[in-house]
C-alpha cells in the first residue's frame, strides 16, 4: 500500500513538469553537469560547451563552392558577444540579444588569403530538429552586486542559451504568486542577467498556467487555449515511461528521494492530465517554443510582446488559407473577428511578419487599408514601433507609384485613395502575392470602394479584420472576403481571459423632467460630503438651467449630472472619461457648461467645420461658434493633426483633461487605457455603438497610485439600451446581430450592485463571535490571527469596491432607504479605521497609497470627516522619545504590548542581515512571546512586561557580552558575533573563544576598512582583494597561530558572510 499523493510544489508541479519536458525532447542536466557548463560561476547563465558545439555544428562558410568551418577564435568571439553584452536595462538588452538570436552575427574570416565577413547563426529557426534542447532545475543565479542567489524552478535551454523560465507552485497557492516571483526576479537588484536571454516565461500551480514574456506586467499574463493539440496525444506522452538513463539523470541530487514515489505512481497506472501538462505541451515543445519566439514575438515601442493564443492560431489559419489558390491564381482570403481591445493591430503586424517569413510565398507585398486618416496614421505607427517600416500613401498618384516601384514591402493607405488612383489612370497590378489587409472591414464605407480595390488588385488576396461581430446580413455578403477565419475572438471570451475589462451599463435621465420632490432627493444625494457653502454654490449653478432655452436646458442638466457623477466617483483617481455629444455645436455647449460648473476639466476634439459629423441637421451651415472654435484651435496648435495629437496625449498621459468630448472622432481606433467612463448623450447604432463602448474596455493599472481598472462604465443618457433588462438584440440599436455574438458585451450595473448585501454580510460574518459589538479591542484581538486578518482585508476591499459602484448609480441612490445607505457608509468607515489600527498594531508595513484610488475616492466623497479616530502610528524602537509617546497613547496593556512587540519584531527583521548573531535570538524570543499571549499562556500584564524587556534588550544590547575593545565599534562587534559560532566548534575554552573571535573581528574589519573605497560594493576587484586578504588571515593567523583548524567550507562561509555584513553596514 502506497502512502498516497504528496501535496507539495515539487511532487505535484516541478517534477511532473520535468518528466514531461524530458519526454518532449529536452535533455535533463543534473546540477553538477550544469555547474561544469557554467564554469562554476553562478553569474554565468550560458551553457558554454553546448553552445560552442552547436555553433560549430550549425554554421558553415561557403567559399568558391567549398564549405569551411568557422575558426575556433570566431566561435569563441560569437560566444563572448552573447555573453558579455553590455547591460542597458532589461528590455533593451533583451531586444539586442533577440536580434542576435534571430539575425545572427557577422564575423570576419580569412580563407585562401581572402578576408570577408560571414554570418553565423545561434539558432536554426527553419529546421528545429538541428538544435539541442536542455532543461535544468533549481537554477541558482547570483544576484546583481551580491553573493546572494535567486533560484528559478526550471530553465529551458536552446543550444545552451536560456530560452524559458518556469516558476512552479503547489496547487494550494495561487498562480499569481508564481507570476509575482517571476516579475520580481527580473528586477535590476535580482537576476536580470538570466532574463536578458529568456524568450518565454511560465507560472504554474498545476491547475492553472499563465505565460508571458520579459517585462510583462502581471495583468497581461494570460492563459493558453489550445486549438490543435489532442488530449490523447498528450496523455500518451505523459504516461510513457522515461528510459532508465533519463530517470537516472533526472532523479539525482535533491530530486533523488522522490524516485520511489514516482515509480509507484507509474506502477499503479496512467495518471490524469493536468492543466500544466496541456500548457507545457502547447507552449514548450521545442518546435512551438521556437515558433512563438521567431514569428510571434514583437517589440512594440520598446515593450516586448508575445502572441496570445487567438493571435497565434488566427495567423496560422490565415497562412494555411492563403496557400489555397483558385483556377485564376487568386489566393483564398477571409475575415478575422477579434474583439476590440484584444490586440487586433498586433495581429496584423504578426500576420505581415509571418507572410514575409514564409518560404512558400515569394516576395509578398502587404497593403493595409483603413477608412480614416487617423486610423491610417495609427496603423502606420503600430507597424513602425514594431520594427516594420511601412510606406504611407499620401495621394492616389503616390499609391500608384508605390505599387509600381515594387520597393515597398508594406504600404498603408486610406480606402478612398483607390478611386483617386484610378482617376490618375486605369491601373492594375496582377501580382497574386499582394495581400490587402482591410481594417474594420465590416463598415459600410468599404462596400462601394471594394470594386475599386479589386480593379487595382484583381488577383490580390483580401484579408478583412474586424473588432466587432458581423451583422446577420453581413455574414453572407462578406463571403467576398472568403468567409470567417477561425478562431473568432468574441467579447465574452476576451472578458473571460482577462484581455479586456467587463463593461457595466447604467441608463440615466435628465432630472429636469421629474417632479420637484424627486429633484430635491436627487440633489441631496449629489451633495454628499459637501459643506453648506459648497451645497449653496452647487444649487445656484443647477438653478441656472431654468434660464436657458429647452435645448440648452437639456445639455446643461446632463452636463451638471456628468460633472457630479465624475467629481464624486472618479476625480483624482487617475481614471478618465469620454463624452459623446450629438454634434459639434452641442459638443462646444457641453464644454462651455462644464467649464461654468467648474468642477471637472474637459477638451473637445471634432473634425473641421465643413465635415459632416454626428446626427444634427447635416444640411445646416456650420455655426459661428464652431467656425470660431476651429479657428482658435488652428491658431493655437497649427494644424488639425497637432490639435488632435496634443489633446489626446494630454488625455492619455497628463492630469487634464479629465473628460474628452467628441462627436464621431475617437469612437473607433482610439486606445487610451485610462479611459474608464463613456457618457452617451446621443443615440449610436450597430457597429458604431459596439466600437464606441469598447473605448473603455482596455486594461489599466498604475503601480504608483495602486489604481486597478476592474470595469468600464457606459452611462447612457440617450436611452440607447433603455434599462438593459432585455436581450441586447431586442433593442433597435443592436437588432441586426446574432445574440450569441453579443454575449458578454455589457452587464447592467444592477448585477454588480446586487452583490452588495452578500458582500456586506461576508464582512460582518468575520466578527460574529464577538459578544460586545462596542468593544473595539475585541475586534483587534480577534484579528491577531494573520490568516483571519488577510481574509478581513480581502472582504473589506470587495465590500468597498461594490459600495463605490452602488453609490455611483442614480437608481441605487433614489431607491435605497437612506438609513441603509448610511449604515453601509458608517460600517465602511469603521472597518477602514480598524484595518489601519490592526496593520499598525501588528507591525505590518502601512503604505498610505495602499487604498485603491476608487476606495479612497469613496471615503473622501461619502464619509463625513467629523468623526475623529486616533490611530497610533508605527514607531522607531530605538528612539526613546517616540517610544515614550507610544506608551502614553495606547489603550490597553495588550494593545500596547502588541504595538511594542510588532514594531520590535519588524525592526529586528529589518536589521537582521546587519548583525544576525545578535538579532536572531531576539527574533525567536519576540515571536515566542507573541505566540504565548495568543495561546493565553501569559496574561496581558506579563505580555507587556516581556515585550518591554525584549525591546530594551535589543535597543541597549543587554544580552550581548561585548568585549570592551569593541564596545565603540559596532561594525567590528557584528563581525565578532558572526565569528564566535565558528570558533566555538573548535575549542571549549570560553576565554579563548572570546579572544580569538575579538582579534579576528578586528583584523577582518581592518581589512575591509583599508580596502573600502567609494562604491566598493560594485567593484569586483576591490571585493576580490578583500576576500584574498581575509583568506590569508584565516590561514596564517587563525589556523596556524591560534591552532583553530577551520576547513575550507568554513573559511568560505566566513568570507562570504563577512562581506555580506560589510555590504549592509559599511557600504558608504
Amino acid at each position: 500500500m502506497t502512502q498516497g499523493f504528496q501535496f507539495n510544489e515539487k511532487y505535484l508541479s516541478q517534477i511532473p513538469a520535468l518528466q514531461l519536458l524530458v519526454a518532449l525532447g529536452y535533455e535533463y542536466l543534473p546540477p553538477e553537469a550544469v555547474q561544469i557548463q557554467r564554469r562554476g560561476k553562478l553569474s554565468n547563465v550560458l551553457l558554454e560547451d553546448i553552445l560552442c558545439n552547436q555553433l560549430q555544428k550549425l554554421n558553415r562558410i561557403t567559399f568558391k563552392g567549398q564549405e569551411y568551418l568557422f575558426s575556433e577564435a570566431n566561435i569563441q568571439e560569437a560566444i563572448q558577444r552573447l555573453k558579455n553584452i553590455r547591460y542597458d536595462g532589461l528590455l533593451k538588452t533583451n531586444e539586442e540579444i533577440y536580434d542576435y538570436l534571430t539575425l545572427g552575427t557577422s564575423l570576419e574570416q580569412t580563407i585562401d588569403g581572402n578576408s570577408k565577413s560571414y554570418s553565423l547563426r545561434y539558432i536554426d529557426w527553419r529546421n528545429w530538429q538541428n538544435n539541442v534542447f536542455h532543461v535544468a532545475a533549481e537554477f541558482s543565479v547570483e544576484r546583481t552586486r551580491s553573493t546572494e542567489t535567486a533560484r528559478p524552478d526550471i530553465v529551458l535551454f536552446v543550444n545552451g542559451i536560456p530560452f524559458a523560465v518556469i516558476e512552479c507552485k503547489s496547487p494550494k497557492i495561487e498562480v499569481e504568486q508564481a507570476v509575482s516571483q517571476c516579475i520580481r526576479n527580473q528586477r535590476d537588484e535580482y537576476i536580470p542577467k538570466l532574463f536578458i536571454y529568456a524568450q518565454l516565461l511560465l507560472a504554474t500551480n498545476k491547475n492553472e498556467v499563465k505565460y508571458a514574456t520579459i517585462g510583462t506586467p502581471a495583468k497581461f499574463w494570460g492563459g493558453w487555449r489550445e486549438q490543435i493539440d489532442r488530449d490523447e496525444d498528450i496523455a500518451t506522452l505523459v504516461n510513457t515511461p522515461l528510459q532508465d538513463e533519463q530517470k537516472n539523470r533526472l532523479f539525482s541530487g535533491e530530486i533523488a528521494p522522490a524516485r520511489s514515489f514516482f515509480d509507484a505512481l507509474a506502477a499503479e497506472g496512467a495518471r490524469q492530465l493536468t492543466a500544466q501538462d496541456r500548457a507545457l505541451y502547447s507552449l514548450c515543445r521545442p518546435e512551438r517554443l521556437l515558433d512563438l519566439t521567431y514569428q510571434f514575438t514583437v517589440f512594440d515601442a520598446g515593450l516586448r510582446k508575445v502572441a496570445r493564443y487567438q493571435q497565434f492560431f488566427a495567423v496560422k489559419n490565415i497562412l494555411q488559407r492563403v496557400k489555397q489558390v483558385d483556377a485564376e491564381g487568386r489566393r483564398k482570403g477571409g475575415v478575422i473577428w477579434h474583439t476590440q481591445g484584444s490586440g487586433k493591430s498586433l495581429t496584423m503586424v504578426m500576420m505581415a511578419r509571418a507572410l514575409a517569413l514564409d518560404p512558400d510565398i515569394s516576395n509578398p507585398r502587404i497593403v493595409i487599408v483603413t477608412d480614416r486618416v487617423d486610423l491610417d496614421e495609427q496603423i502606420k505607427k503600430t507597424f513602425a514601433s514594431c520594427g516594420m517600416q511601412p510606406e504611407q500613401a499620401d495621394s492616389g498618384r503616390h499609391l500608384v507609384a508605390l505599387i509600381e516601384e515594387k520597393k515597398a514591402n508594406i504600404i498603408t493607405t486610406v480606402i478612398h485613395k483607390f478611386a483617386a488612383a484610378l482617376r490618375v489612370r486605369k491601373f492594375s497590378e496582377p501580382d497574386p502575392n499582394i495581400f490587402i489587409l482591410v481594417d474594420e472591414s465590416h463598415r459600410s464605407q468599404y462596400g462601394s470602394f471594394h470594386p475599386r480595390m479589386r480593379q487595382v488588385f484583381p488577383h490580390g488576396c483580401y484579408l478583412g479584420f474586424t473588432g466587432t461581430p458581423l451583422m446577420k446580413k453581413q455574414k453572407s455578403t462578406f463571403a467576398k472576403f472568403g468567409g470567417i477565419i477561425e478562431p473568432s475572438y468574441t467579447i465574452r471570451r476576451a472578458v473571460e481571459d482577462g484581455a479586456v475589462v467587463p463593461l457595466l451599463y447604467e441608463g440615466r435621465h435628465s432630472e429636469q423632467q421629474v417632479n420637484q420632490k424627486a429633484i430635491d432627493t436627487w440633489f441631496e444625494r449629489l451633495c454628499q460630503g459637501l459643506t453648506d457653502e459648497q451645497k449653496a454654490d452647487l444649487k445656484r449653478k443647477y438653478s441656472q438651467a431654468s434660464m436657458l432655452n429647452k435645448t440648452e436646458q437639456t445639455i446643461y442638466c446632463l452636463a451638471f449630472d456628468i460633472s457630479e457623477h465624475y467629481r464624486q466617483n472618479w476625480q483624482g483617481t487617475g481614471f478618465k472619461a469620454q463624452l459623446v455629444a450629438p454634434g459639434k455645436a452641442s459638443a462646444l455647449k457641453y464644454k462651455q457648461f462644464l467649464d461654468e460648473i467648474g468642477y471637472v476639466t474637459s477638451e473637445v476634439i471634432i473634425s473641421p467645420p465643413d465635415t459632416r459629423e454626428g446626427y444634427e441637421d447635416v444640411e445646416a451651415e456650420p455655426t459661428d461658434a464652431v467656425q470660431k472654435f476651429w479657428q482658435q484651435m488652428m491658431k493655437r496648435y497649427g494644424s488639425e493633426r497637432d490639435y488632435n495629437q496634443q489633446i489626446v496625449n494630454s488625455f492619455q498621459y497628463g492630469d487634464t483633461p479629465e473628460i474628452l468630448i467628441v462627436v464621431d472622432k475617437l469612437l473607433t481606433g482610439f486606445d487610451a487605457p485610462r479611459n474608464t467612463v463613456l457618457y452617451l448623450t446621443r443615440p449610436l447604432r450597430e457597429h458604431t455603438l459596439l466600437q464606441a463602448i469598447a473605448r473603455v474596455n482596455r486594461l489599466y493599472s498604475d503601480a504608483a497610485t495602486n489604481a486597478e481598472k476592474e470595469f468600464g462604465y457606459i452611462i447612457d443618457y440617450a436611452g440607447v439600451l433603455g434599462e438593459l433588462d432585455k436581450a441586447l438584440t431586442a433593442y433597435s440599436a443592436l437588432e441586426g446581430f446574432d445574440e450569441d455574438d453579443l454575449k458578454g458585451t455589457l452587464a447592467n450595473i444592477r448585477e454588480e450592485i446586487d452583490k452588495l448585501p452578500q458582500r456586506y454580510a461576508n464582512l460582518l460574518d468575520i466578527f460574529k463571535g464577538i459578544q460586545n459589538s462596542h468593544d473595539e479591542e475585541a475586534y483587534e484581538q480577534l484579528l491577531a490571527d494573520e490568516k483571519l486578518r488577510d481574509e478581513f482585508y480581502e472582504r473589506l476591499t470587495q465590500f468597498a469596491k461594490t459600495l463605490a459602484i452602488a453609490l455611483s448609480s442614480e437608481k441605487f441612490l433614489l431607491l435605497t432607504p437612506e438609513d441603509k445607505i448610511d449604515r453601509y457608509k458608517k460600517d465602511l468607515n469603521r472597518f477602514q479605521h480598524l484595518k489601519k489600527a490592526v496593520k499598525l498594531r501588528h507591525g505590518e508595513a502601512v503604505d498610505y497609497r495602499a487604498l485603491e484610488p476608487k476606495i479612497q475616492k469613496l471615503l473622501d466623497t461619502h464619509i463625513s470627516a467629523t468623526e475623529v479616530v486616533q490611530i497610533i502610528t508605527s514607531f522607531n524602537i530605538f528612539n526613546e522619545a517616540e517610544y515614550q509617546a507610544i506608551k502614553q497613547q495606547q489603550r490597553t496593556p495588550a494593545s500596547l504590548a502588541d504595538t511594542i512587540a510588532s514594531n520590535t519584531k519588524r525592526q529586528i527583521s529589518e536589521r537582521m542581515e546587519s548583525d544576525p548573531a545578535f538579532y536572531q535570538p531576539f527574533s525567536e524570543l519576540i515571536q515566542q512571546t507573541i505566540n504565548d499571549f495568543r495561546a493565553q499562556r501569559i496574561s496581558e500584564a506579563e505580555y507587556l512586561q516581556r515585550a518591554e524587556e525584549i525591546r530594551d534588550a535589543v535597543v541597549y544590547r543587554k544580552a550581548d557580552r561585548q568585549p570592551e575593545e569593541l564596545r565603540h565599534n559596532p561594525d567590528a562587534l557584528a563581525l565578532y558575533g558572526l565569528l564566535k559560532p565558528f570558533i566555538e566548534k573548535h575549542t571549549q575554552e570560553r576565554a579563548e573563544i572570546e579572544t580569538i573571535s575579538k582579534e579576528a573581528a578586528i583584523a577582518i574589519y581592518t581589512v575591509i576598512a583599508n580596502h573600502a573605497i567609494r562604491d566598493w560594493i560594485e567593484n569586483e576587484d576591490v571585493q576580490k582583494n578583500m576576500m584574498n586578504d581575509i583568506d590569508d588571515y584565516l590561514y596564517d593567523v587563525v589556523r596556524d597561530e591560534y591552532d583553530i583548524h577551520l576547513d575550507q567550507d568554513e573559511m568560505d562561509d566566513i568570507i562570504q558572510e563577512s562581506l555580506r555584513l560589510a555590504r549592509r553596514r559599511m557600504a558608504a
